[in-house]
């Protein structure tokens, strides 16, 4: 499939980012984002991705502004044009551990360390990720205005939903399956019957989070 070409309206477009660097010569450019902040239970898991120079695919677009349908449709169209992707998973116990600001950015850098070639730049969505040899730039709301990082927080999510749908074989009583681990009323409701299971973080506080039970990634 090649999207090389596709106008982007000069209000929306998801490129800027990309072509400014790529305009000083900056060839190989990784998105990074992740998924699973909020979560009550669960990984936080990122994706790092790297497209061809102007690769572009309609309808890419910050994973929280999309339906579940349209992320896994985009999902493997992602995959078929992307150059590499990467993924890093850190687990409840890792959040539990260190918290979840820190996990949230290792996890940006397994995600880059695990893509088979070394980016000259990342973009990162937010203004968090920090990485020590690779030159980078934080975007706030990147997710929304870079086509690579929105690209990354669709694979990022569509991965986590699947490991916790996983989950939700392993303990049925939760409903993963149905809201990935976030604070639902059903989720909370599930856990005062049944107290917490081997993957819930315990650094995470349900009546805290209670107010956010809708959130999403």
């Amino acid at each position: 499939m090649d999207m090389k070409g596709v106008e982007i309206p000069p209000e929306r477009n998801m490129l800027f980012f990309e072509r400014r660097y790529w305009s000083e010569g900056v060839n190989i450019i990784a998105g990074v984002d992740e998924a699973g902040r909020g979560p009550l239970a669960g990984p936080v898991v990122a994706a790092a991705v790297v497209f061809p120079k102007e690769a572009y695919l309609e309808g890419v677009d910050d994973s929280k502004k999309l339906s579940e349908h349209r992320r896994e449709e985009l999902f493997p169209l992602i995959r078929e044009r992307a150059l590499g992707i990467g993924i890093g998973v850190v687990s409840h116990e890792e959040i539990d551990r260190i918290n979840i600001y820190q996990a949230s950015i290792l996890a940006m850098t397994k995600a880059i360390a695990q893509l088979s070639m070394v980016p000259s730049l990342v973009l990162a969505d937010g203004n968090s990720f920090r990485h020590e040899t690779i030159r980078f730039e934080n975007i706030i709301k990147g997710d929304a205005r870079s086509f690579t990082i929105a690209a990354a927080s669709i694979v990022a999510k569509v991965t986590r939903d699947s490991l916790m749908r996983e989950y939700d074989k392993l303990f049925p009583a939760y409903g993963f399956a149905r809201h990935k681990g976030y604070g639902t009323r059903q989720h909370v409701e599930a856990i005062r019957q049944n107290g917490l299971c081997e993957i819930h973080r315990r650094s995470f506080k349900v009546a805290d989070l209670q107010a956010e039970r809708s959130a999403v990634d």
